[in-house]
């Protein structure tokens, strides 16, 4: 798992099965020294996850990979095509010695609109 920051959506008319229906959200790594889930491989930045929390542009998440981010996406973990999910919209952080950008926020309070998506 990682934290990182949303930075952008990517749009698919074309896809796999398995994201139909899944939005997906461009995260970087709010550290970009964090260790990759697989130490043989290196982290690819920005991830592309899958969101059903509704995360915006600017908003701190925690991005889990593997089965965590299947089970998240799907209640259930399987052979599905995804390997990144967000799994929480962090409201509030507190990690002494971090650099200021962790604690910031780009994004401005939700409209009802946006609350419903």
């Amino acid at each position: 798992m990682f934290l990182g920051r949303v930075i952008g959506q990517v749009w698919a008319t074309h896809k796999v099965a398995d994201l139909s229906g899944k939005r997906l959200l461009l995260v970087d790594p709010l550290e970009p020294s964090q260790a990759p889930p697989d130490p043989a491989a290196p982290m690819v930045k920005p991830v592309v996850a899958a969101d059903g929390l509704g995360a915006r542009v600017g908003q701190r998440v925690l991005v889990a990979f593997g089965k965590a981010a299947r089970v998240a996406a799907y209640g259930v973990d399987g052979d599905y095509a995804l390997e990144a999910s967000v799994v929480a919209r962090v409201d509030e952080l507190e990690a002494p010695n971090t650099p200021a950008s962790w604690h910031e926020s780009d994004i401005a309070p939700a409209t009802e609109e946006q609350e419903s998506c």
